[in-house]
């Protein structure tokens, strides 16, 4: 199937390395023209230069603090600048810290909304003027399987997450008429080095190797393996294109089915 993103511009945040770089990599993999956003320099140009050097196109980087709305106006303008355009969105952002609803004060709170809600508000701030204008783009959150199985010790994820969730569905009615999509996309256990890192703190914990961890975990996966961040571009840059012409609002589960909710 053509995708027909060769040359379309598209954002994606926190794009150095995971699920993000991974939706960059499928999307090099389709020709698109891509502007990354991750809180290192040093991370995010070497992504971006190996996605060139692997694919030859126009992909770039840029510094930008998800939870700071001055680098999300920066990295959006920047880009517009520089592209002339946007055709896709990526909303990427690391998670709030975990915890119990004891565990936090105000500030933490506050903090939790600027990162994990705010950050999507203000990226779709970014670029839905421009969408507008030219009556066509598509927009993909990256979110959480809490938005259909509240995790425990992740209040601040679990409340949040939910919010962008409604403000995907809700924006999704507003701009049907200018052609432009919104969508979600959760992932499950994807094989990331940050699972990889919780999976060999819990191994230690039960006195178990990371193989032995890993395993317990596959036996939760109905596919019986974790997911790869090529699972996840690959539902990215599809959501993405036209080829989901017909798709907005909706919330597109990749996790080897894991996740028991109904809807």
């Amino acid at each position: 199937m053509d995708l027909d993103l060769k040359d379309k511009v598209i954002m994606i945040a926190a794009a150095s390395q995971g699920i993000g770089y991974g939706i960059a990599e499928a999307a090099a993999r389709e020709g698109a023209r891509l502007s990354l956003c991750s809180r290192s320099r040093e991370k995010i140009e070497q992504a971006a230069a190996t996605l060139r050097d692997q694919f030859g196109v126009d992909a770039r980087g840029y510094v930008c603090d998800a939870g700071d709305n001055n680098d999300i106006q920066g990295w959006a303008a920047s880009t517009l600048k520089e592209f002339g355009g946007v055709q896709g969105l990526v909303v990427n952002a690391g998670g709030p810290p975990p915890g119990g609803f004891d565990s936090f004060d105000d500030a933490d709170w506050n903090r939790a909304f600027n990162l994990t809600l705010m950050s999507a508000v203000r990226m779709i701030r970014g670029v839905l003027p421009g969408m507008r204008r030219q009556r066509h783009g598509s927009i993909l959150t990256l979110t959480s399987s809490s938005i259909k199985e509240p995790i425990d010790n992740l209040l601040l994820s679990n409340v949040f997450r939910s919010g962008v969730v409604s403000l995907v569905k809700t924006l999704s009615n507003e701009v049907a008429d200018y052609g432009i999509r919104v969508n979600n996309l959760v992932p499950g256990r994807i094989d990331t080095q940050r699972v990889q890192t919780v999976d060999a703190m819990n191994a230690e914990k039960k006195g178990i190797t990371v193989q032995e961890q890993r395993q317990q975990q596959w036996h939760t996966i109905p596919l019986g393996r974790y997911g790869s961040i090529q699972d996840m571009g690959n539902a990215a840059v599809f959501l993405l294109s036209d080829a989901a012409a017909y798709i907005t609002g909706a919330t597109l589960v990749v996790d080897g089915g894991k996740t028991r909710a109904v809807f």
